[in-house]
């Protein structure tokens, strides 16, 4: 219903008669419509209560002060006979930059994407890129135009400035993680209509070209339907999600940023070119200020990559290190870690042991209660036995339920202590067997393994719940 109004709505005002009551039958329906919008999303702000309530307010705000413009610019030549521009009218136009801007500001903190400093540097890249360009094309002649006062030029300036401001955050907003659902892709359809809006009135202003009827109506339509997406996005229901809080995405590039940020680097070397090819470089401090914007905002952005890269490959080196679901160091990281420690005992000239361990009648646990009861079992035993050992201590999982424990200047009585308290400290009243040997000094690492591997197998035999020692080995 709602779209069906609005679409008749807006289609309407193509067919209003143009001279009816000297032009104040357009003014006021566009008006209408847009202060309409403003009502429509603050309604649908308090009946929904999204989290981000006040950048919809702001949102609000500025859509009906813009909507108002018109209504005032009329007001201020037809009733008052005032004449010039720019006029009061643009303060009211000109407050929906402003509004837009911080209402995305506020959204963007209320989903957690405030400090997504990759999103964030893409959209300074596009905006300093398109930011020059609307400084060379638009502002540059602006300020050469004599007609204006000096306020005059600040005022139709702050046009192109409040569009970069707002393109910067609809694209940070884009570009950042959150949510994308019905309500997100009406507010960037809407602000992406403004934008659309302003670039096709600046261009016709650059090109000396004055609409008439039907095309000024056109263009005035793309605003209007900008005024209704507002509406939409904050009467949906999916606008209750829109400010939930999600996790910041990791820095990439997808073939869109890619090529939009090539775009956006491009554009002050091809201005400079344009340039030297007519012989006529007139902004050569704005492209020289642009271009180093640019490179110092492209090192950023290669820098976070890099950065990434760098934290993924230790993400990987961790988990090829450790166990996925006891998350003590796995078989790999025990062979790497054995000879360290005993190449450290020699040196020290400090005893070393070496413990294997192996939960009782595991697989009976397992037929008895599950497998997850089972993956239970071996966590709450690795962290438990973890919590009990010294910090020199290095307990990994060797296999199925077997554990290997080394342990630093331990003897054969420090480390029956040690699996003494490993023993009390095992959940669930479940029991192990442990074979412990203590290294000659000069056997190798496979050797002192397979020691304490045997004196397992004797502990098992022997009844389990016990440790055996292994036989010791001469070093002759």
């Amino acid at each position: 219903m709602w779209l069906v109004i609005t679409l008749v709505a807006v289609g309407g005002y193509l067919v209003l008669p143009s001279q009816t009551l000297d032009g104040w039958l357009i003014t006021g329906y566009k008006t209408l419509i847009g202060c309409l919008a403003g009502v429509a999303l603050v309604a649908g702000v308090l009946k929904r209560r999204p989290r981000a309530t006040l950048a919809w307010l702001l949102f609000g705000f500025g859509i009906t002060a813009n909507a108002l413009g018109a209504l005032v610019s009329d007001v201020y030549t037809k009733v008052f006979g005032g004449v010039g521009y720019p006029n009061i009218a643009d303060a009211f136009w000109l407050m929906l930059y402003p509004f837009l801007f911080f209402g995305v500001v506020v959204l963007i903190r209320a989903r957690g994407s405030a400090r997504d400093w990759a999103s964030m540097v893409d959209a300074m890249t596009v905006a300093t890129g398109l930011g020059l360009l609307s400084w060379v094309f638009l502002m540059v002649p602006v300020r050469s135009d004599e007609t204006l006062h000096p306020i005059g030029q600040v005022i139709v300036m702050a046009y192109p400035v409040g569009d970069i401001m707002v393109l910067a955050m609809l694209l940070h907003l884009m570009f950042s993680g959150g949510v994308r659902n019905p309500s997100f892709w009406l507010v960037c359809t809407a602000m992406g209509l403004f934008l659309l809006g302003d670039f096709s009135w600046a261009a016709l202003s650059q090109l000396d070209i004055t609409p008439s009827d039907i095309p000024t109506r056109l263009l005035d339509m793309i605003f209007l339907g900008a005024y209704a997406c507002f509406a939409f996005a904050a009467c949906h229901p999916s606008v209750v999600a829109l400010g939930q809080p999600s996790e910041i995405a990791p820095p990439r590039l997808t073939p869109i940023q890619l090529a939009m940020l090539t775009a956006a680097t491009m554009i002050s070397p091809s201005i400079l070119a344009i340039q030297v090819a007519h012989h006529d470089v007139t902004n050569g401090v704005a492209i020289v200020v642009g271009s180093v914007a640019l490179f110092l905002l492209v090192v950023t952005r290669m820098a976070q990559l890099v950065r990434q890269v760098e934290r993924q490959a230790q993400q990987l080196r961790a988990l090829a290190r450790s166990d996925a679901l006891t998350g003590l160091p796995n078989r790999r990281a025990l062979f790497d870690e054995l000879p360290q420690a005993m190449a450290r005992a020699a040196r020290n000239g400090t005893p070393f042991a070496v413990a294997m361990i192996d939960l009782d009648h595991f697989k009976r646990f397992n037929d008895e209660h599950g497998h997850q009861a089972g993956d239970r079992l071996l966590k709450g035993a690795a962290s438990a036995w973890a919590a009990a050992l010294r910090t020199v201590d290095v307990l990994a999982r060797y296999g199925g339920e077997e554990f290997v424990l080394l342990l630093p200047a331990a003897d054969a009585t420090l480390a029956g202590t040690a699996l003494t308290r490993l023993r009390a400290a095992t959940p669930e009243g479940q029991t192990f067997s442990a074979g412990l040997a203590i290294w000659n000094g000069a056997e190798s690492e496979d050797e002192l393994i397979g020691r304490a591997d045997r004196a397992l197998y004797m502990a098992k035999a022997g009844g389990r719940d016990r440790t055996e020692h292994a036989d010791p080995v001469s070093l002759s």
